[in-house]
């Protein structure tokens, strides 16, 4: 997951971590895995499902990040305030994975998705070593703000929209879902190697589409594979979207408007926006200007 507007993070949820990379893994054309350790992740508690976390990645040219402050109560101001070629960058992702291995330590996965040196975090995954070291808020708790997904007990189907910035999300939600769970996904990707074998309930029902250079404007893609395939009938679906911010609000729309389901079922989020950089979106964020994530917000 890609970060778009991190709030100052509650306190009794939420701590510095300090991670150091211990191996990577390419998954997909588009996809990169960072496994990390650290002594510190002993106290990690990841909630699972779309848990984020704030990851503070070194400006270009250094192999490690440095703060001039992880203090609760001046960490953001001091790193706000830091020299803009010193200042590491901040970006929001999910957490793949958390496990303890069996000769007890601590592991955490982070997916990357790869699309060039323009993004620092692309630029900081492709280049990254055994030994880099780095910084990061997550979570301290697992019961935490930062996971998204919290379908209403009534829920009978989940249905799923995201592209390849929430896959990572996407293919950890699935992985937590419990056997028997109704699930229907289209997942949008911009290579067919892209298409990656996730672990899912059995029987849910997976549609990628695959942007490649078809030509067409992506929104209307991923609208045309909604209307040909859609799923199955259910009393209470619950909804999760996440990607580009424009194709998320067109797809909860379609949610919505054309099937009908209610608006408080679903839950959405952009990752990114077409046309703005990382460093737009987080200074919108800052300036209070962020989309709102509400799902009884109009549409």
């Amino acid at each position: 997951m890609t970060a778009t507007a991190p709030d100052a993070p509650a306190v009794a949820h939420f701590r510095f971590f300090a991670l150091e990379v211990l191996r990577t893994r390419r998954l997909g054309h588009s996809f990169l895995r960072v496994t990390f350790g650290g002594e510190s992740l002993a106290d990690f508690r990841s909630g699972g499902f779309d848990q984020s976390l704030s990851l503070f990645l070194p400006p270009a040219g250094r192999e490690h990040t440095e703060l001039p402050s992880t203090d609760e109560d001046t960490w953001f101001g001091a790193w706000r305030a830091m020299p803009d070629a010193d200042r590491p960058v901040m970006r929001s992702y999910t957490v793949r994975e958390q496990r303890r291995t069996p000769e007890g330590a601590d592991e955490v996965d982070i997916d990357f998705v790869l699309h060039g040196e323009g993004s620092p975090a692309s630029r900081w995954a492709g280049r990254a070593v055994v030994g880099h070291r780095i910084l990061a808020i997550g979570p301290a708790v697992a019961e935490n703000k930062s996971v998204r997904f919290q379908p209403p007990a009534a829920t009978d189907a989940v249905w799923m929209y995201a592209d390849e910035t929430a896959l990572p999300a996407a293919a950890a939600i699935l992985d937590r879902l419990s056997a028997g769970t109704r699930v229907r996904a289209w997942f949008e990707v911009p290579h067919a190697d892209d298409r990656l074998d996730l672990a899912a309930p059995a029987g849910a029902d997976i549609t990628w589409i695959v942007r490649g250079s078809a030509g067409r404007e992506r929104t209307e893609q991923v609208l045309e594979a909604l209307r040909a395939d859609g799923p199955a009938a259910a009393r209470s679906p619950y909804v999760w979207l996440a990607g580009e911010a424009g194709t998320v609000r067109a797809v909860r729309r379609h949610f919505v408007q054309e099937r009908s389901v209610d608006r408080r079922a679903v839950r959405f989020t952009g990752y990114w926006r077409l046309g703005a950089s990382e460093e737009e979106l987080l200074a919108e964020a800052y300036a209070g200007q962020a989309a709102s994530e509400d799902p009884a917000s109009e549409l």
